[in-house]
């Protein structure tokens, strides 16, 4: 929480009870309200009372693009927004009690899959709000909360630029923002998604490094030196035998200084890190993506459905000039996610620049449209005509039949007596499983997996980063007809039979022992 100044009083919203400060920046606080109907608590950002004057009209823009991005699973939902009674303006958007990205990173770093995992679902939402004609222009691990369910969601759209925004100054963030946007009149000339794809190639630096990319351990790290390395000092490498080499080679893309040598969007780096994990061997991370025109688009290259793309829901644009005192037309979204997500606070070392608007085109990068599957040929009468089996193919197909309903009616006669008995009560096992019903803090990964192959076997090991006691281990072997049966483990080691193979892979859970569990596996492989 911003302690520069004491937070205003809580104003009093009609079906709302306030329960407790969040936190507070350098426009608006934010509290912890229960909503009566449905009752549920909801995190609510208010306007400072000085800043009405100048911030309103950016306060309306931010609710106007939370509204039409929060169908995205990975951009904070907005319940409604409004003026309170005592000429406030104020928005209601979900609460979630989970750490954001950057409370999590400055206590430990990320695992590689894990930032893999969240960079690839940022990256989505950035790619739909550029393609909704939003830049974001402050994506840093502050702004990315997470949800009860682990899933991270983007928020503070505060400084986003539309093409219909009017802002006249936004703010950007020292350590996660590209070198051009501090050049001498750089405010009218930003590189459109490239900025954004700069600040999200920072982020994931960030949650593997433990420290913002251009911020040196032991040195002074001020507003002066971070803007002196920004925009001469190469990226510094990641100090980690985990991280592979494609990883830091994507983010150095990313983070060129050139604006044309980055990914030209969002959803390219979001593909690049997709090979990532497929050459680590890790679960492929789906792209979701809202498109405001998906069936007008042309087929393009399939990906083998690793991209998903919807259509996006638009809202009609708010009269600002009617902002300090008529409500705001509340938005909603259908969607399967409950958990709620709290702003992040203030934090110190988030030095803002002041600079001019940005305008953003959509960015024309359509994604796998799915052609309609061809009609069978149409028959005589117009109807469909199943083409015939050759004569030749039907004899053994009738005989195989016959056989196996032979073989069924004897295997019925044998087992019906033991069918008819009283079968008992099947008894809870340890292989139940519940998702982190504490709503605690997340499991953490596995680390260090090591697979070696001895004689006909292959030998896995790894580390329990944060033993608890109770702990076990779930896991199952990895096959090209898909997982084979999980098995449960007390040990830190297991040892699987080659079979032939020249090559095995294991996913790995780690388990709690009130069933909580980390919610991907970590892969490991022989070799």
């Amino acid at each position: 929480m911003n302690q520069r100044r004491p937070p205003a009083p809580p104003p009093q919203l009609p079906g709302f009870t306030h329960l407790e400060l969040l936190g507070s920046g350098g426009f608006a606080d934010v509290y912890l309200y229960e909503q009566e109907l449905p009752r549920r608590r909801v995190a609510v950002k208010v306007l400072l009372p000085d800043r009405i004057s100048t911030s309103a009209t950016q306060f309306t823009a931010e609710a106007n693009v939370m509204a039409m991005l929060s169908t995205h699973p990975a951009i904070v939902t907005i319940y409604q927004a409004g003026v309170s009674s005592d000429g406030r303006p104020y928005l209601v958007m979900e609460y979630c009690p989970r750490p954001n990205l950057q409370v999590r990173y400055r206590r430990e770093p990320f695992s590689a899959a894990e930032a893999l995992r969240v960079g690839i679902q940022v990256a989505a939402a950035v790619e739909t709000a550029h393609r909704a004609g939003v830049l974001h222009r402050d994506i840093k691990p502050a702004n990315i909360l997470v949800t009860e369910y682990n899933r991270p969601a983007l928020t503070d759209f505060g400084i986003a630029s539309t093409s219909q925004s009017g802002a006249e100054t936004t703010g950007m963030s020292i350590p996660w923002s590209p070198p051009e946007v501090f050049a001498t009149g750089a405010s009218g000339a930003l590189s459109g998604p490239r900025t954004d794809v700069y600040q999200l190639g920072a982020t994931i630096y960030t949650l593997l490094a433990g420290r913002s990319p251009f911020e040196l351990p032991g040195q002074r790290n001020g507003s002066a030196e971070l803007i002196e390395r920004i925009e001469r000092m190469p990226l510094p490498a990641i100090d980690r035998p985990d991280v592979p080499s494609s990883l830091y080679a994507v983010l150095a893309r990313a983070m060129a200084k050139d604006p044309d040598a980055r990914y030209p969007s969002a959803v390219a780096l979001a593909r690049a890190l997709q090979k990532v994990q497929i050459e680590l061997a890790h679960s492929v991370t789906p792209i979701d993506i809202l498109d405001e025109h998906p069936l007008d688009a042309p087929p393009e290259d399939d990906d083998g459905g690793l991209t998903r793309v919807r259509g996006i829901t638009s809202i009609a644009q708010l009269d600002t000039a009617k902002v300090e005192r008529a409500p705001i037309d509340p938005a909603t979204r259908p969607s399967a996610r409950t958990a709620e997500v709290a702003p992040a606070p203030a934090v110190d070392d988030d030095a803002t620049v002041a600079r001019g608007p940005r305008v953003v085109e959509p960015v024309d990068d359509a994604t796998v449209w799915r052609p309609r599957a061809a009609p069978a040929p149409a028959g005589p009468e117009g109807v469909a005509a199943e083409e015939p089996a050759p004569r030749s193919r039907r004899w053994p197909t009738v005989v195989a039949v016959s056989v196996l309903g032979v073989a069924a009616v004897g295997i019925a006669a044998a087992t019906l007596p033991g069918l008819l008995a009283p079968q008992p009560e099947p008894s809870p096992t340890r292989d139940t499983i519940v998702q982190d019903p504490t709503g605690g803090d997340a499991v953490p990964l596995v680390t260090d997996g090591r697979g070696v192959i001895q004689d006909a076997n292959a030998v896995f090991s790894w580390n329990n980063p944060d033993p608890e006691a109770g702990d076990y281990y779930r896991w199952h072997r990895n096959s090209l007809a898909g997982p084979e049966p999980a098995q449960v483990t007390e040990e830190r080691t297991v040892t699987v039979p080659l079979e032939g193979a020249t090559q095995v892979c294991i996913d790995v859970y780690l388990h709690r022992a009130d069933d909580s569990f980390t919610d991907e596996p970590a892969t490991i492989c022989t070799g």
